[in-house]
């Protein structure tokens, strides 16, 4: 019995060790605990446990303890799930999808969700759709408190696909953050399809140099002089 009883100890530490993957990065979850909105009405505030389910929000670094659903404000900070019923222009992908918004004025304040998770073993790039480019100061994303460089990949309908190299945290657990700034404009961020992929991402300045010598190659064919 003893050995049964050691055994069973030993395998709870050991699956209590274990590295917990991240969940709901499509926030298709939501689905599962929010009655649809009928379009063209607008929704209210839910526990962030049931709007975002594995993610925390904070509002300047304050907890947040609830989401709006199938709603927007007009200049008060908030974290957003929209959909399903919601305007298309909204939704980037499936069902849901998330919206940040900073504020303006005295509510004015840095809006960010976050979720701590294990990067896999293997992994070389995190990408994700987003409707706002990131790099600029008012959109950022960070793993384990270290800031991201997110490059942009490909655009879609109402979204650029952006990439940044993770491959260093491969292997590690850590919070994962999106930030959206505040600044003057109320600005404010959509966001979905957050992945990990075993991709490697080029570095910015590999692009500006590959997008450089390109012009420069392509500037030398239309002034060399033709040869008679």
């Amino acid at each position: 019995m003893k050995w049964a009883v050691s055994l069973l100890i030993g395998f709870s530490v050991a699956s209590a060790g274990e590295a917990q993957g991240f969940v709901n990065l499509h926030f298709e979850q939501a689905g599962i605990y929010l009655a649809p909105v009928p379009q063209g009405q607008a929704g209210g505030s839910v526990p962030i446990t049931s709007g975002l389910p594995g993610w925390s929000g904070s509002f300047g670094g304050n907890p947040a303890t609830q989401v709006l659903h199938n709603d927007l404000t007009l200049g008060a900070a908030s974290i957003d799930i929209l959909g399903p019923q919601f305007a298309a222009s909204y939704i980037i992908s499936g069902n849901y999808s998330v919206m940040l918004q900073a504020g303006i004025s005295g509510s004015a304040v840095d809006t960010s969700i976050t979720q701590t998770g294990a990067i896999p073993s293997g992994i070389n790039s995190i990408q994700f759709k987003a409707s706002e480019s990131p790099g600029s100061g008012a959109f950022l994303v960070s793993f384990g408190g270290n800031t991201l460089s997110p490059i942009l990949l490909s655009s879609g309908p109402n979204y650029n696909l952006y990439g940044a190299d993770v491959s260093q945290f491969a292997g590690e657990t850590g919070p994962l953050t999106f930030t959206q700034v505040f600044s003057s404009s109320f600005p404010s961020l959509l966001l979905d399809d957050i992945t990990f992929s075993t991709t490697s991402v080029p570095e910015p300045n590999s692009l500006f140099l590959v997008g450089f010598g390109g012009a420069v190659f392509a500037l030398n064919r239309r002034v060399r002089p033709t040869i008679q």
